[in-house]
């Protein structure tokens, strides 16, 4: 059964442009709907203040699991956590879908929002470019300006640094394995136990940062 996954461009392609892509996902679990809330902000936000953009091609999946976010549970109608199955030869049309646009348009960077009910504070995973970590610490300080940062050495399983994971879990969405160089690859969490509200504007605030950071780092980086 195929599915198609809304994508929403910001700005929308040129032919004359060679942007930076960045792939901002959410709503992989239907039950997190803060990254999703803030996909809907961050769509108006590219509308009112297009230089912000400047250099980038922003494309957001407010809804990577349509039947999940439509019953409001983590995984598919199937059952499957769709965050466990990519890059495994999955057979879930929403997999299916997304890897077929990870492969197509091999991402300079990608963003997946998630809320954490373990969670008491914002916090991070990153992999892929070495600039991830230093394209993260900013955001989650931008971040905590609305909730706390999740200070524990262990969040979720894994070790920590001041909200830092450099570790994670085996087929999460991320570039296709044979995409090299890695991209910029950031998984940003909310505690989902925090007001609705403030989950929202910490996302919106972390991406924000993050576009901001990486295009400063990227032009640094260029000079030298």
């Amino acid at each position: 059964m195929a599915v198609s996954v809304e994508k929403i461009v910001c700005p929308p392609p040129r032919p004359d442009r060679d942007p930076l892509k960045m792939g901002i996902f959410a709503g992989l679990h239907g039950d997190e709907p803060a990254g999703m809330l803030a996909c809907r902000e961050l769509v108006a936000w590219a509308a009112q203040k297009p230089a912000e953009l400047l250099g980038y091609e922003v494309h957001i999946y407010p809804e990577c699991n349509p039947s999940g976010c439509q019953a409001r549970t983590r995984e598919s109608h199937c059952g499957l956590d769709l965050n466990r199955e990519f890059w495994r030869g999955s057979a879930q049309p929403e997999v299916i879908f997304l890897e077929s646009h990870l492969r197509r348009e091999r991402y300079d960077g990608i963003i997946a929002l998630h809320s954490d009910d373990t969670s008491d504070g914002v916090y991070g995973f990153v992999s892929g470019a070495l600039l991830s970590q230093h394209v993260l610490e900013p955001a989650l300080a931008a971040a905590a300006m609305m909730l706390p940062r999740n200070s524990a050495h262990v969040i979720d399983g894994f070790r920590a640094e001041n909200g830092i994971i450099k570790e994670g879990y085996s087929g999460v969405l991320c570039a296709p394995p044979e995409q090299h160089p890695r991209p910029l690859e950031i998984v940003f969490e909310t505690p989902s136990a925090a007001p609705l509200p403030l989950q929202v504007e910490a996302t919106v605030f972390a991406v924000v940062t993050i576009l901001k950071e990486y295009r400063m780092l990227l032009a640094y980086a260029q000079n030298l």
